[in-house]
């Protein structure tokens, strides 16, 4: 497609593409998989094969828009970030420079195979008290929200172990988490121009807080402080604090949000399905893979973006120099030209992670694997110790959170079997045949159609 189609212009903030992105990926893919959305002036990538080519080509698709903000800020706004010194200059995802690789691979090696394998005992210690307030909480109020009681804090833990940060916070996660939000709804978000300044104020305070975090550190240790005080740019000059400011701020985000964000929206799904969840408390490799199609099929994040170095021809469209690409990572894993029959979960899917969930090439998410661990090992604890849950509200829409890249229930509140509401119909999505054991395809999708807008 080389010209614009008003038809198909997307409101990708609106409630209903929130709630059910599917149909807008169908009809893109139909229509071609690069077209010209006239509202927002972006490109939308939407096929694997395309989006593929631009994240192995990051000389031509650069990634310099990254990190920008989605909407213009107001001026307020602005002046508030720049009272706080607020940059956030190339480092990891925004950096298409040469200093990329060596900050790539400082953070790859403290999110390594070890250190992760080191970490899924961590896991495991950290949830025993959150099963046992989930657990204390269904007892006393007959329901339990799993993002405010689990996904909501504990990646950031688990992130600050990894990173070696455990011993610098002093801050609760309470504060941690409404910076994070702050700045995703900030810079990945369309708030109205009367609540910039409010979150512009949380986000400088994020940054001003990771400032005094940073300056406190010495070169030396394995953790992330020591090891960006100590690092070289390939001129041999070290980080400037802006610098090290943005590496910090960029995972912590990352760390949490992400993960975050992919936890609760795995359990939504799972424990709406009343054969898949217990299910995945008997089988550690059922978990595992029921994740991998999660990520395929409904990841954490949703797009990302990056920009023509000059111009170029791309799925049939031909992008002048400068065009903003929206890489529709959640639509490529919808894709029927790579995935077969794309709307059912597999468990057993061949070639399921070749999905684009977790970006490709130079630039792929460091943390891949940590993430896969964590949702493996909290699906299948949580299942294991409450096998019995079920969505609390059953049969009503639940809303997601409109951001640009992000998407996740905001809340995913649950009860146990019995409780106030009705139950769904056994097995209905499930992975289990009438004996009990596992079976494959498993038929899952969310809904094509929104049977009604949900609440923002």
């Amino acid at each position: 497609m080389t010209s614009t189609d008003p038809a198909l212009a997307v409101d990708l903030f609106s409630p209903e593409f929130l709630h059910d992105p599917y149909p807008v990926y169908r009809t893109l893919r139909e229509t071609g998989p690069v077209h010209h959305d006239p509202g927002t002036g972006l490109w939308l990538v939407s096929g694997h094969r395309e989006v593929r080519r631009v994240l192995l080509d990051p000389e031509l698709y650069r990634p310099d828009n990254a990190l920008d903000a989605v909407v213009r800020l107001s001026v307020p706004a602005l002046r508030c970030l720049a009272r706080a010194g607020f940059t956030l200059p190339p480092t990891l995802a925004n950096n298409g420079t040469a200093t990329h690789a060596g900050l790539r691979r400082l953070i790859a090696g403290l999110l390594g195979r070890d250190r992760v394998a080191a970490a899924a005992p961590v896991v495991e210690r950290l949830l025993a008290p959150r099963l046992d307030r989930i657990e204390r909480e269904l007892a006393d109020r007959g329901t339990c929200d799993l993002v405010a009681a689990l996904t909501r804090d504990l990646p950031f833990e688990v992130m600050l172990r990894v990173l070696g940060l455990e011993g610098d916070i002093d801050v609760d996660i309470d504060l941690l988490a409404r910076w994070n939000d702050a700045s995703l709804e900030l810079f990945w978000g369309a708030p109205p121009r009367e609540r910039q300044l409010p979150l512009a104020r949380l986000a400088a305070e994020f940054h001003q807080w990771l400032g005094g975090l940073t300056e406190r550190a010495a070169p030396g240790g394995t953790g992330l402080l020591g090891l960006l005080a100590a690092h070289r740019h390939p001129d041999g000059t070290p980080l400037s604090r802006q610098e090290t400011i943005a590496v910090c701020y960029f995972m912590v985000i990352a760390g949490q949000a992400t993960t975050g964000q992919m936890l609760a929206t795995m359990l939504l799904r799972a424990v709406s399905d009343t054969a898949l969840w217990p299910a995945l408390g008997r089988d550690r490799a059922l978990a595992a893979a029921w994740a991998e199609e999660m990520l395929r099929r409904e990841p954490p994040l949703t797009t990302w973006r990056r920009v023509t170095a000059r111009p170029a021809r791309l799925g049939g469209a031909e992008l002048p120099e400068g065009a903003q690409l929206l890489l529709m990572l959640a639509a490529t894993g919808s894709d029927p030209r790579m995935f077969a029959r794309p709307e059912r979960l597999c468990p057993h899917r061949p070639h399921a992670r070749e999905h684009l969930s977790f970006g490709l090439g130079r630039h792929r998410c460091p943390g891949a694997a940590l993430a896969r661990m964590e949702a493996g090992t909290v699906l299948h604890a949580v299942s294991a110790r409450l096998p019995d849950l079920r969505p609390a509200h059953a049969g009503r829409d639940v809303p997601m959170r409109g951001l640009l890249s992000f998407r996740a229930p905001p809340s995913v509140p649950v009860r146990r079997a019995g409780g106030a509401g009705r139950d769904g119909p056994q097995g209905r999505d499930g992975v289990l045949s009438r004996d009990g054991s596992p079976r494959s395809p498993l038929p899952h999708r969310p809904p094509d159609r929104p049977s009604g807008p949900p609440g923002r």
